[in-house]
């Protein structure tokens, strides 16, 4: 009994352990150095609508940047720019159960059965990445991606709650060797 608790406690720290997102950085980069920021200028001076993800993200990002003790400045001031997307993925996803139905009789070797595979849909998911860039170097500094996806199903609410989490577990990793 207790070799079973004790197995039961390893497993759930090691899941607890498992990370919710990836980073990566650049080894040359001096973090220290970056104290300002800014989102980066939309391509073409595009000034688009911003969607309702995007506002929570841009809200959380920003909560996080202070966080860090980071200065959003004007854009030709900032040390970092950031920028993030949200990358869309398919998945295929089983619903539902199958059918089976089968007859057997007894010594003479006769079965006969069948079966159907349970229904298999295509699930559009969204996960999302955020890039820190050099305004000097216009090179990528830090990147996190989740492994947390954004889907239709989720409520609004469950949406805002899970981009503060996802965007606060990617900031516990800035800035990186910390």
């Amino acid at each position: 009994m207790i070799r079973l608790l004790l197995i039961s406690v390893f497993a759930l720290a090691m899941t607890g352990c498992a990370s919710n997102v990836i980073t990566d950085y650049d080894s040359a980069a001096v973090f220290g150095n970056y104290s300002s920021w800014n989102f980066a200028p939309r391509p073409n001076g595009n000034d688009g609508f911003l969607s309702l993800d995007g506002k929570r993200i841009n809200s959380a990002i920003e909560r996080e940047m202070k966080l860090e003790a980071m200065r959003k400045v004007d854009v030709s001031e900032a040390d970092l720019f950031v920028t993030w997307q949200i990358v869309t993925e398919e998945r295929l996803e089983r619903g539902g159960s199958g059918f089976g139905f089968g007859l057997g009789f007894g010594r003479g070797n006769f079965g006969w059965g069948i079966s159907t595979a349970p229904p298999v849909e295509k699930v559009e998911e969204g996960k999302l990445v955020i890039e820190l860039v050099d305004t000097d170097t216009k090179q990528v500094v830090w990147r996190a991606a989740s492994r947390r996806y954004l889907n239709d199903e989720q409520s609004s609410e469950y949406r805002r709650e899970l981009i503060d989490e996802i965007v606060a577990d990617m900031f516990d990793e800035y800035p990186p060797g910390v």
